[in-house]
């Protein structure tokens, strides 16, 4: 079975060949402007245009928790945006990251990562500002796309 390979470095230069997703946490209140959204907001525009634009149709669609939005940024490149923090802040029901969500989002994630043959490329999702455990987010990981024999890489920023 494949593992989690764990690289150091920028989760939005992505190291492998083929198709790539690199997938990340977003929440449920339409913010973008804090943790690793800015670094995809340096690289690519399209990521932040249509999460926004995600959220301000969200009458009409699925923006929810558990969603996921798959932005093509170049030919082999995608970005996913998945909705899996409650708010920003941590509060009387705890942080913000949804270990649920975080779980639907990855199965959504790993049907489009069969579809492409892509592997998935992340940084420790739901570990910065969305106040989540990696012991609780690694074992989601193999679950929804280890298990399906998908090739995901976590990066660590230096």
């Amino acid at each position: 079975m494949k593992t989690i390979k764990y690289i150091k470095g920028d989760a939005t230069v992505p190291q492998a060949k083929g198709i790539k997703i690199i997938v990340h946490v977003c929440n449920n209140l339409g913010g973008w402007g804090k943790g690793f959204v800015l670094a995809i907001s340096k690289r690519w525009s399209e990521p932040e245009k249509s999460y926004r634009e995600w959220h301000r149709n969200r009458a009409k669609n699925d923006f929810e928790l558990g969603a996921v939005q798959i932005i093509k940024v170049s030919d082999y490149l995608h970005v996913g945006n998945m909705i899996a923090q409650q708010g920003m802040k941590t509060g009387s029901k705890g942080v913000p990251i949804r270990y649920e969500a975080v779980q639907k989002c990855l199965e959504k994630v790993g049907l489009e990562a069969q579809k492409l043959n892509a592997s998935i490329h992340m940084p420790r999702i739901g570990c910065g500002l969305a106040g989540g455990k990696w012991d609780k987010i690694e074992p989601i990981i193999i679950d929804t796309l280890i298990q399906k024999n998908i090739d995901v890489f976590v990066y660590d920023f230096e």
